[in-house]
């Protein structure tokens, strides 16, 4: 069985719509791990996924400047008693960002966002295709 590998031919194609990861802005202060993404495409589109359980999408902000997505969050962690110790502290809180770089093809002023169960899925419309070639009728 052959495994897809992220230094294949392949992987430049998604590289190349949304920008290499290698040089993704990615930051997170008190954050285990930056959101994971999963990017899906279909003749309509694409749609970008980001895993942010435990987060409220009130504290979720999306911002489009140019062709750069910003998607960011600041979440802090609850107060607890002093009386309270933890054995154990697992739950992340903090801030992240992260950048998508997005191809001309999409419609930027149709782009929408919808979060559930923790996922916040960010769609993205592909323009409607401008023909490049016509037939002129001679009068």
């Amino acid at each position: 069985m052959m495994r897809f590998s992220p230094y294949s031919p392949l992987s430049d194609l998604f590289q190349d719509l949304f920008g290499d990861s290698s040089k993704e802005k990615m930051e997170y202060k008190n954050y285990e791990c930056a959101p994971s993404a999963n990017i899906l495409e279909n003749n309509q589109g694409f749609e970008l996924q980001l895993a942010i359980p435990g987060i409220q999408k009130e504290d979720v902000k999306i911002s489009l400047e140019k062709n750069i997505l910003n998607v960011s969050s600041e979440k802090e962690a609850a107060k607890i008693d002093e009386d309270t110790r933890f054995t154990r502290r697992e739950f992340v809180f903090g801030t992240f960002s992260r950048s998508f770089t997005l191809p001309d093809t999409i419609d930027t002023d149709k782009i929408g966002a919808d979060f559930k169960d923790g996922i916040l899925k960010i769609t993205l419309p592909k323009r409607a295709e401008t023909k490049i070639s016509k037939e002129i009728k001679i009068s």
